[in-house]
């Protein structure tokens, strides 16, 4: 029996670290397609304590060392030290610098650039040096190496950087079925917003959304659902703004109860600083629910259709307009809801793993394993 080729994967996070989200599910949902496809697959990130050091699940190996910073030490380590056929660098803002040990080819990982997220994380002067790596020094680094990303939207801003688009490739996110719910439409206007609960989510435009409609709207109210380091301060921006009694902060729920508030919303916000895609919006639309989000924010104007699917909004105040004109129109965001639905059913892991395949066995140079389950080595 041949040996499995190996697919190393480095990552800041995975999606049970208290602040995974998205790019995490991405990240787990490639791995676990290849495994399924006869790869041996090892995700190394940072610790954390919802999980413990090492442990498999679903066909792949998770080991987490060190933390937010030294995470970056310990992949290095790992990079030099496994026998690995590819390593993936997904690279967050910051990348692992794996073409500095890897022995063999890289391909890096990129959901959307952090400029704006650099400054709104660290400040001017030390967002500066971040966004100096990012823009700069990765594309050097890794100029010989291929690229994979979520969306034309970052594909386009990679170009930019200096990063020719014959050596990047568009792998989009799948979505997981959508469970059956139990919710009705709420009779009263709903809106919701599902993230991750940090500063460039920009969770505070729709409270204050809710609260520059609130003399129009008299029952309107905003549910937020997520965890995270910013919820004291929305909670004090909400109280601030005299909402505090229309905003829900509901912390961390489970994906059935997720599917419960978005099913009975009437419309999902995302005001982000920047996404790479942003896959609650189609599991928004899976329930016939429109987005209103900001065409800046990147690959939300490629997961939202602009007019038929949601809306996209060039500024605060554009946005307050858009999410008024859909909550008028019952017509419209049922138009919206339908068209969002139909669009929704055409996201399918399996056919993004497919692709992000293709990509591995292109770089790597190897053939399509066999479909076999090896014996798992333990997990240190």
């Amino acid at each position: 029996m041949s040996r499995r080729p190996h697919v190393l994967l480095v990552n800041w996070r995975d999606t049970r670290h208290p602040e995974g989200g998205g790019s995490e599910r991405y990240v787990e949902r490639m791995a676990e397609g290849l495994a399924r496809r006869g790869y041996l697959v090892t995700v190394q990130c940072a610790a954390h304590a919802m999980a413990g050091r090492g442990e498999w699940h679903d066909g792949v190996r998770f080991r987490r060392r060190g933390n937010k910073f030294t995470v970056y030490l310990h992949a290095l380590l790992a990079i030099a030290r496994v026998e690995a056929d590819l390593v993936v660098d997904v690279q967050n803002g910051m990348p692992f610098f794996s073409r500095l040990v890897a022995r063999c080819p890289v391909v890096v990982l990129v959901h959307h650039v952090h400029k704006e997220q650099w400054i709104w994380a660290f400040g001017r002067r030390f967002g500066q040096v971040g966004w100096w790596i990012e823009s700069w020094l990765a594309p050097r680094l890794y100029r010989k190496c291929r690229y994979v990303t979520v969306s034309e939207v970052t594909r386009n801003e990679l170009s930019g950087l200096g990063i020719p688009r014959e050596r990047s490739t568009v792998v989009p996110n799948g979505l997981d079925p959508t469970p059956r719910t139990n919710a009705d439409r709420d009779p009263d206007p709903t809106l919701v917003a599902v993230s991750r609960l940090v500063p460039h989510k920009r969770l505070e435009h729709a409270i204050d959304l809710v609260a520059t409609l609130a003399p129009r709207w008299p029952k309107l109210r905003l549910e937020l659902v997520g965890s995270g380091p910013w919820l004291d301060p929305l909670r004090a921006h909400a109280r601030m703004r005299g909402v505090e009694d229309r905003v829900t902060l509901h912390g961390w729920v489970d994906e059935q109860d997720k599917h419960e508030i978005l099913a009975r919303s009437w419309l999902h916000l995302c005001p982000s600083v920047k996404e790479g895609w942003g896959i609650v919006v189609l599991e928004a639309a899976a329930h016939g629910v429109p987005s209103v989000a900001y065409r800046a924010a990147g690959g939300v104007a490629e997961s939202i259709v602009d007019h038929r699917t949601g809306l996209l909004a060039d500024d605060f105040d554009q946005l307050v307009a858009h999410t008024e004109t859909l909550l008028n129109s019952a017509d419209l965001r049922d138009a919206m809801g339908d068209a969002g639905r139909d669009r929704a059913e055409t996201f399918d892991w399996e056919r993004s793993v497919d692709s992000f395949e293709r990509l591995v066995r292109e770089t790597a140079g190897i053939e399509r394993p066999e479909r076999f389950t090896a014996m798992r080595p333990a997990a240190r």
